[in-house]
Order: C-alpha cells, then structure tokens, then sequence
C-alpha cells in the first residue's frame, strides 16, 4: 500500500478549493487530513463538499492537530511568513502559495524554520510539476535549438474593476510581479540553470488599485549575454507565451503556466520546419502534491528550499527597479 501524507488545508480560498484540494484527493500520495478556516461554518461546508473528517474554526487548532503532517497555506502574502513560521514550530511540512513571501528576508527566515524543524518546505510553482517542462529542457540539453540565446515570457490578464480584490493591495503583496510575474521570473531560472546578473523594469503603478503594479515589463539579464525580456499585468489583455530561442531554433510554449492534460503540447522550430511536441498531459497540482509528498518520505525534492531565496530576490530586485527606475545589478 502507498504510503500517505496526511494534509491539513489553511484556509478555504478558491486556489485550494477549485484545485489544490481536488488535486491532492486524486493523488496516489496524500489524503486531506482536516481543513481551517477562521469561520468554521466555512470550513465545515468544504470538509462536507470533499468528505473531509474534521474542520476547524481556526489554524491554531489545526497545526494542534497530531493527525496533520504536512500543511497547505493558500493565504493572502502577508500571511504568508507568520503562518509557515508556525507551521514549521509545529512539526508539520509545509506547501505554501507563491510568492512564498514579500521579500527575500522573510524566504530566509521561513528556509531556516522549516530546516531546524526537519520540515520540508516548498512554494506552489505548480507549473514546474508539469512534465512538459521536463521535456521542454531535454530539447535545450539536446542541442537542437542550439546555443540558448534569450527568452521571453508573458503573463497577463485584466481583472482592474474589481478593485476590492486583495492582489489589489499594496501591504498584503500585491501587484502583477508578486501575482503573475513570478512565473516567466521563475521559469527562466529553471531553462537558464543560472542566477540572474541585472534587472531593469518599468511598471505602472495605479492610484486607482492602491499603488500596485498593474503592469510590468523587464529585462533580466543573465551570464553569457542571455537575457528574459517579461511583462506581465492584471490590467491588460489575457494571454501566456513563453519562447526560448536558440541560434538554430527556438521553442514556443503556448499556455506555459496552466497546461494541464489536453493542452501540454509544445512546437519546436528550426531550419528544418517546425515539430509539433505532444507532451505528456498531467494535472500539474497532482503531481505537485505527489513530488512534495515524495520529498517528504526521503525523496530528493524536484526544487530546493533555497531556491525560494533565489527567487524571492529576483522578484524583489525587479520591484525595486521598478520603483527606482533604473537598471539595478544583482551581487
């Protein structure tokens, strides 16, 4: 029998229920142990929609329970660092939303918790579980694109009139680079297997929605004269892209950071023509909640908990650029 982790859900936002919690219910590694909510009749009616045993009224009472190993925090960005700090005192693993925290700092802070506590701690960048990705880097390794060259990356989409939403506001992390930025940021990471030299971004910030970044766009420059070219907003247009591009082809990613089983394909261009790749499908929140429940049972983790320092520090440079309005280099 598969062994299972036995999950606790803080909080009933719509990212854990219209996802992450039917995710982890179709996982072979996990089963959803109880769920939180600072209203238990809230929390109650979820347990009673997914066939949850035990709801509480609040995430004090659930991090008490001994029951819960590992625990999933969908909650806005400020609370993000208090609630994993207290996590990982508790002894529970701990899966929390992207942007994982404000600023780099707090990302220190919550990697060195969870590793004095023996936790296993990682951010929700559900996309890199994909297995497209997986096989979108086996074709930069081959060769076949040739010598990486830049990439660029788009994430945006238009939600301005709802101007009470909390992306919307400025003290709680919100602001188009902290909400959909951080996936273009993040992914180029990953296909670039390098650390970022200098950023230079400009963005709008709006009176209207707080002062948050409504749109950004950047350069991020990295070694070898590689660089993303990025925007990215929540008052513009919907649409994703990402391209890498090679001296001898260039790979196209439509929907990169939401493919899920019938959209996963990916095409390849070259002098050749163009190769259209049927990647495997998956449900990229299942296979995040399988990977973390392997790396809690000993497996090594697909991301590294330092990673989210590398991240959060690019995320917060590209900001900081943003506001100063200049090119800012990265030690």
């Amino acid at each position: 029998m598969t062994q299972k982790l036995r999950w606790g859900i803080m909080g009933s936002a719509q990212i854990a229920t219209g996802s992450v919690m039917p995710a982890i219910a179709e996982s072979t590694s996990g089963i959803i142990q109880a769920i939180a909510s600072r209203d238990l009749d809230k929390s109650a009616a979820v347990a009673a929609a997914f066939g949850v045993q035990q709801a509480y009224g609040s995430y004090e009472e659930l991090l008490a329970d001994p029951q819960v190993e590992a625990v999933y925090i969908p909650l806005p960005n400020h609370l993000h660092l208090e609630w994993v700090l207290r996590a990982a005192e508790a002894g529970k693993h701990v899966l929390c939303e992207k942007p994982i925290a404000l600023n780099s700092r707090e990302a220190l802070q919550m990697v060195e918790a969870c590793s004095r506590a023996g936790v296993h701690l990682a951010e929700a960048y559900m996309y890199r579980h994909h297995p497209r990705m997986g096989q979108v880097q086996a074709v930069i390794a081959s060769g076949e694109i040739g010598e990486l060259r830049s990439i660029r990356g788009t994430f945006t989409y238009n939600d301005a009139e709802d101007t009470s939403n909390i992306r919307f506001k400025s003290a709680w992390g919100g602001g188009s680079l902290y909400d959909v930025g951080c996936y273009p940021l993040s992914a180029a990471r990953l296909l670039c297997a390098a650390e970022p030299e200098a950023v230079t971004v400009q963005a709008l910030f709006s009176p209207e929605h707080d002062h948050v970044d409504m749109m950004a766009s950047g350069l991020v420059e990295f070694p070898g004269g590689v660089s993303l070219i990025f925007d990215c907003g929540m008052w513009a247009f919907n649409r994703q892209l990402l391209e890498i591009l090679g001296t001898q082809g260039r790979i196209e990613l439509p929907m990169p950071f939401n493919a899920r089983e019938e959209d996963a394909e990916f095409f390849v261009y070259s002098d050749s023509g163009m190769r259209r790749v049927d990647a495997i499908g998956a449900n990229p929140y299942t296979r995040q909640a399988d990977d973390f429940a392997a790396a809690v049972f000993g497996q090594k983790p697909l991301v590294e908990p330092s990673d989210i320092i590398r991240n959060m520090t690019l995320i917060e440079t590209c900001l900081a650029s943003a506001k100063q309005r200049q090119r800012i280099v990265m030690g």
